[in-house]
């Protein structure tokens, strides 16, 4: 079987967030079950650091009534035997963003990803390798398996196509227009095909053209088939229900894992714990907070945005900075909630400290070093997050919606005399159920013993990817 991989990022060449890591890790244990594996994506600014070969290829790509062209280069995805083709076309995709700058969106983002998915379906016409499975993500590559079922079905007869929608909230939507960029027949604006309220849009036609569909974890699966969770698109995912599979992404313990990671100051395990101390007191040091050992110390790294529930945690700010307790946050995002984390640690500076902005390095000091991390988002696709921190001995407070409901087992007394407890888990999306949450999880960390008897548990939890590719791979295999 040889399936290809169309992703707008694959890390560590490119990344804005899981999709990124997601893969920059499937392919490879795909690879590993046996298929001939190649990903396909943009050349992005930042693959200019790797070292790529430049092949003797040049892609002539359609778009609208115009002919682009575009180079191709190479590489091979670290630790692994996948290649990786880069689609070079400095015009689109030489930025300093991938997909926006701070103030939006790029204008021309229809133009862009409707050149990307046209630009893939061409390079294996150029090459010859065309695959029995064109495996795509998010809206940025859902054009490709409409571009297969229309314009290039001719000469891709038994390649099958199967979308991963990582986030149902980012529909690719556009003017009508975009219908002329991508070189559409305009019979498919319709309601039933690409149409959505008078817009294009990208990511419903791939749900509607696209063979199966798969998404992030499997109470997302569900989810997205409500009205509450669906984005306006529940409708349509309901009738196509039976093709839709809800797989959790993985975790690559490579580079999660307190025994490896090469970005905290020192190691640990589930069998010596010694070094957790250490990344507690250097992440103290990194955020300025006071090095207080009596007091539990509560991580968060994520987008300031209402999806991971950033205006639930400022909601209830007052609440938590009563209890005795620090919390360090990472992350960036809406500048109202930078604005309002920023003035909640002015005003309580022993309590509380903000890093705006991204850091790989500072991300796993977060997770190393905290005792607590939390995770009340809205909703949650999958989440990485708080399975790191199970890896790390960093206990999730999380709210139960999507992967995070499928990962994170609630500390009730039932589940900790069984042995199954990972976290702390609530369900209202209110300021008092994740202030109440928190306060169970104070109380248990004053029971050292019971505490030691959770992260344990947490830490010998294995969401590794070998059992999702698998269940990516039998997908793929019910489609031949």
């Amino acid at each position: 079987m040889k399936i290809a991989e169309i992703s707008p990022e694959v890390a560590p060449f490119s990344k804005t967030g899981g999709l990124g890591d997601v893969v920059g890790a499937l392919p490879g244990h795909l690879a590993a079950l046996g298929p001939e594996v190649l990903v396909v994506t943009p050349l992005h600014r930042s693959a200019a650091a790797f070292e790529l070969e430049r092949l003797p290829v040049r892609l002539k790509v359609p778009l609208g009534e115009a002919v682009l062209e575009a180079g191709v280069s190479r590489a091979v995805l670290p630790g692994t035997p996948v290649s990786i083709c880069f689609i070079d076309q400095p015009d689109f995709f030489d930025r300093e963003y991938l997909y926006g700058a701070p103030d939006g969106d790029y204008p021309d983002n229809a133009a862009r990803f409707a050149f990307f998915a046209r630009a893939a379906l061409e390079l294996f016409k150029v090459t010859g390798e065309i695959p029995d499975i064109l495996h795509v993500h998010d809206w940025q590559g859902s054009l490709a398996p409409v571009y297969l079922k229309t314009l290039a079905s001719v000469a891709f007869p038994r390649t099958k196509s199967v979308l991963t929608i990582h986030n149902l909230a980012y529909q690719g939507l556009f003017p009508a227009e975009a219908m002329d960029t991508a070189g559409l027949d305009l019979e498919l604006f319709n309601w039933k095909q690409l149409e959505y309220f008078g817009k294009m849009s990208f990511l419903k036609g791939g749900i509607v053209f696209a063979d199966a569909i798969t998404t992030v974890s499997p109470t997302y699966a569900r989810e997205i088939q409500t009205p509450e969770f669906g984005c306006g698109f529940d409708g349509l995912l309901r009738d196509r229900a039976e093709r839709v599979t809800g797989i959790l992404n993985g975790v690559d313990y490579r580079e999660w894992s307190p025994e490896t990671d090469r970005h905290i100051p020192a190691k640990y395990s589930a069998a010596d714990l010694g070094g957790k101390e250490a990344c507690r007191r250097a992440l103290r040091s990194r955020f300025g907070l006071p090095d207080k050992r009596e007091t539990p110390l509560f991580g968060f790294v994520g987008r300031l945005a209402e999806q991971k529930g950033i205006d639930l945690l400022c909601a209830a700010a007052e609440r938590l900075v009563g209890l005795d307790l620090q919390i360090a946050l990472l992350g960036t995002g809406d500048a109202r909630y930078q604005d309002m984390l920023t003035r909640l640690a002015a005003a309580h500076p022993t309590k509380v400290a903000v890093r705006l902005g991204f850091d790989e390095g500072i991300a796993h000091l977060v997770e190393a070093g905290s005792d607590a991390f939390l995770m009340p988002s809205r909703y949650e696709p999958c989440g990485l997050n708080q399975i790191y921190s199970l890896r790390y001995g960093t206990i999730p407070v999380v709210r139960r919606t999507g992967g995070l409901a499928d990962t994170i087992v609630d500390a009730t007394p039932g589940n900790v005399k069984k042995g199954l407890a990972t976290g702390f888990v609530f369900d209202e999306y209110a300021p008092e159920a994740l202030a109440e949450a928190v306060g169970r999880a104070l109380k248990a960390w004053r029971d050292p013993q019971g505490w030691a008897r959770l992260v344990q548990t947490a830490m010998k939890k294995d969401f590794s990817w070998a059992p999702s590719a698998k269940r990516y791979l039998d997908v793929f295999k019910a489609l031949r």
